[in-house]
């Protein structure tokens, strides 16, 4: 397979200006991206929910907001450039006047759900409730989760989060505080006409004190995924599933290999011409991945890399290309496989480049199951994407 590792390393180090970035544009306007519209108040811990389900830290967050109405700003992760998830915040609720419908047509044509947060004891949410009662009245089939939230604030001296979570229980346990028991059930009265799950968490930091610091962080993913089964969430939340790669580096760059996963997905379904913008798109990919390693990309690095990983990506590419031979149905599988082939290259890339800054390389064969793995999860996941 030297012809598929040769073309790669002409993406890499002999880039041409062969129409890959308009490709790329094009691509990403045909795929949908999820939106996370966040609605409450001020301080009600929306920042602290993206930082929670993102991994990223509170100050990227806050720099990553671009305003998009008068009233409201939203956050791209993993960039602008590769939006995997969008979050649009509605600020400033209950300060002024909010009338939603401009939000609601910046949102029209876009994959949604609403997630309303409050904290907990606060109980002035009249303008949040409005809000939402009137989307939910122009966009009634929207899924929307309330999250209740500072948990701790209501907790009385001496006691933490309540381990196992028995939020989901119905009615409450007698472990929940009494008080904490009141304020749930007050603010949830808020909504009994609209069918709406709650999921109280408790998101904090470590200098806090409370353990686990993303307390309900696994329940808020079984909602969302129940909320949106065909999405790419599966493996935004699997970023955890592969213990011998989480290093600070790779969890920085598992949502870019998300997001250029999703872009040749698209590249890869193009029938004829796709293999080279597919292999253009991995080219990027490795550019972003060292970046985050604060490595240079040499062509011994990436031969070392190639000799390692041996024949996985030149037989997963030409399978691809044997699939193409299919009339429609085999450029959309194509499209899928291109997207895994992607997606299980930068894993094992972050793998190798972990190794080296370790001074200790994996082996072939650790090197190829972490491909095949991760080839495994992302082709069921985005395969899900369009069933």
């Amino acid at each position: 397979m030297d012809w598929t590792w040769k073309n790669l390393g002409e993406a890499l180090f002999n880039p041409k200006a062969n129409g890959v970035e308009s490709k790329i544009n094009e691509v990403k306007q045909r795929l949908p991206t999820p939106v996370f519209w966040l609605l409450g108040k001020t301080q009600s811990g929306k920042t602290s929910l993206i930082r929670a389900l993102t991994g990223n830290d509170a100050a990227e967050i806050g720099n990553g907001f671009q305003p998009c109405t008068r009233h409201s700003n939203f956050y791209d992760f993993p960039s602008a450039s590769h939006p995997m998830i969008r979050f649009l915040d509605t600020r400033g609720l209950g300060e002024s006047v909010y009338d939603p419908s401009e939000d609601m047509a910046w949102c029209d044509r876009q994959a949604h759900l609403l997630i309303v947060v409050m904290r907990v004891l606060d109980m002035n949410q009249a303008p949040v409730v409005e809000a939402v009662k009137a989307i939910h009245a122009k966009h009634p089939k929207w899924p929307v989760i309330v999250v209740q939230t500072a948990l701790h604030e209501a907790y009385p001296d001496a006691v933490g989060p309540i381990l196992p979570y028995p939020y989901r229980q119905t009615p409450l346990p007698p472990q929940v505080p009494h008080a904490l028991t009141q304020a749930l059930l007050h603010q949830r009265d808020w909504f009994k006409d609209m069918p709406v799950p709650f999921v109280p968490v408790d998101f904090t930091l470590p200098e806090d004190g409370f353990q686990p610091v993303n307390y309900g962080l696994e329940e808020l993913w079984d909602s969302i995924e129940t909320a949106l089964p065909k999405t790419i969430i599966g493996l935004l939340r699997g970023s955890g599933q592969h213990q011998d790669l989480l290093d600070f580096h790779a969890q920085k760059a598992h949502p870019h290999l998300i997001g250029y996963a999703l872009v040749n997905v698209g590249m890869g379904a193009i029938p004829i011409a796709g293999l080279p913008l597919v292999i253009a798109v991995q080219a990027k990919l490795f550019h972003s991945i060292v970046s985050i390693y604060g490595l240079a990309l040499t062509r011994r690095l990436y031969g070392e890399f190639s000799a390692l990983l041996g024949g996985s990506i030149g037989m997963g590419l030409l399978g691809r290309e044997l699939l193409k031979l299919v009339p429609v149905y085999g450029w959309a599988v194509s499209g899928v496989y291109s997207g895994a082939v992607t997606y299980a290259l930068g894993r094992a890339f972050c793998l190798y480049l972990n190794g080296v800054k370790r001074g200790a390389l994996p082996s072939h064969e650790g090197l190829t199951q972490a491909y095949e793995q991760a080839f495994a999860d992302a082709r069921k996941w985005l395969k899900s994407r369009g069933d």
